[in-house]
């Protein structure tokens, strides 16, 4: 693997550093807010709550309009410019949320911070896909990955040890505040990473500017002008005349497989889990002190696990890790719905859920963002990662809305034991097992331009 293209995508993977920093570190502001600014009350005659939307899935909202119109930019602006404008979103959210005077003006910056973790998870993937191999393509996209949990951990880490430091009243709001610190180093690094030399031909420029950009890549002068008739010839092929829109018929397969594997995705209860990790092992019967040390378990073993994926996902493929992970997610959850239910100890039950991280970090873990970025062919690619992303953040905070009202130790369903809901979870993952062995095509070692051929339907082709 060139060194160079690894730093290259190791820039841009560090955007989803902030995606898991920002998307678990309001775990450790959740029950200090709901205190400070008693926001736990539901809204008119609803089953939601304030604190449910406000507080916790507002930031998810924003990742929902940041995935599903993060396509745009990233097509017009280009992958670049568009993982720039990502790291300044996450900046001014981290602040804002720290600073933040009331609960609405809160809301708002952690909006803002998800807008920028919804495109982040179209087009640093988009952007890493296009600058890497058939061969290195798994592992370099998968960094993306990696990166949102070795984010995730540090953030458990960073709330620990500030809930250490820091009376509980301010804790949170250094908390959040920290994330600009790596949210502006980000934001400066990306200057250096070239223009994806595949967004340069789709937008026709000048054959000096694209062989610069292959250069940057680390590729010979020798070698860049093979390399760009290679991808003139692999996207001409694959180029119509008239622009087809993304829903015109021609990609429903790859449309209903972004879906799925989204959809099943959160449905595996993942950010369910992330977001309330020391709520959960605090019904577990762990203190609050010990529940927030014990989250940070929870991201060594994702941290680890995401390790494994990574460094099988161009070996075994993308289809057999997601055999994996099923199988694990199905036991894991099973038992941590049994726990709860039998009154297991709480070290049996943390047990269990580090099995359903490893398992979802072996498997959905390391392939959902590869597998979205390779089936869409390249004049669509971006809107077509739009869709997919946008369906995980829809479930995702359509969850993280719901969870106060079934979880929630005073007013929730199952305020008395939550383990019905770890059952619902188990029963979704039997059905996305189903799904990889019927449905879920294996994408490994196929060159982006041919997966595009492979999966896109035919004019006058029937369904």
């Amino acid at each position: 693997m060139d060194k160079r293209i690894f730093r290259i995508s190791l820039t841009a993977a560090l955007a989803g550093f902030l995606f898991g920093f920002d998307t678990v570190v309001i775990s450790g502001a959740n029950q200090p807010i709901k205190q400070i600014w008693d926001t736990n009350w539901f809204l008119g005659n609803s089953i939601f709550t304030f604190h449910g939307i406000f507080i916790m899935s507002m930031a998810l909202w924003g990742t929902v309009l940041g995935s599903l119109f993060g396509g745009i930019p990233t097509d017009r602006l280009g992958r670049k410019k568009t993982l720039f404008w990502i790291g300044v979103l996450y900046f001014v959210s981290a602040i804002g949320s720290a600073f933040a005077p009331e609960p609405y003006s809160f809301s708002f910056f952690r909006f803002i911070g998800g807008i920028g973790v919804g495109a982040s998870s179209v087009a640093a993937p988009v952007y890493i896909s296009e600058i890497s191999t058939a061969q290195t393509r798994g592992r370099l996209t998968a960094m993306y990955q990696f990166n949102i949990v070795f984010g995730i951990l540090v953030a458990f880490i960073s709330n620990y040890l500030i809930g250490i430091i820091f009376d509980e009243s301010i804790a949170w709001r250094w908390m959040l505040g920290i994330e600009g610190l790596p949210a502006l180093i980000y934001t400066i690094m990306v200057f250096k990473i070239p223009n994806s030399p595949r967004w340069l031909l789709m937008k026709n420029r000048a054959d000096t500017v694209i062989m610069e950009s292959i250069t940057l890549l680390g590729i010979a002068k020798d070698k860049a002008s093979v390399h760009l008739e290679q991808i003139k010839v692999a996207t001409y092929e694959t180029k119509e005349k008239n622009r087809e829109s993304l829903f015109s018929g021609k990609y429903n397969k790859p449309l209903l497989l972004a879906f799925l594997i989204a959809f099943f995705n959160q449905l595996s209860g993942i950010n369910f889990v992330l977001y309330y990790a020391p709520e959960i092992l605090e019904r577990a019967g762990l203190a609050t002190g010990e529940s927030l040390f014990s989250s940070i378990s929870i991201g060594i073993i994702n941290l680890i696990f995401t390790f494994v994926g990574i460094s099988l996902i161009d070996k075994l493929g993308r289809k057999q890790l997601m055999y994996i992970g099923s199988i694990g997610y199905i036991i894991s959850l099973a038992m941590v719905g049994w726990c709860f239910y039998s009154g297991a100890s709480s070290v049996l039950l943390l047990i269990f859920i580090l099995i359903f991280i490893a398992s979802h970090a072996i498997g959905q873990g390391a392939v959902i963002w590869v597998f979205i970025s390779e089936i869409f062919p390249n004049k669509v690619r971006s809107y077509g990662q739009s869709w997919g992303t946008g369906t995980h953040w829809v479930f995702a905070a359509l969850i993280t809305l719901l969870t106060p009202t079934f979880l929630d130790a005073e007013i929730g369903i199952f305020k008395d034991n939550p383990w019905p809901i770890f059952m619902f979870f188990a029963f979704m993952m039997v059905l996305q097992l189903l799904w990889v062995i019927f449905m879920m095509p294996e994408t490994k070692g196929i060159s982006l331009e041919e997966l595009g051929k492979l999966l896109s339907k035919k004019k006058g082709e029937s369904n």
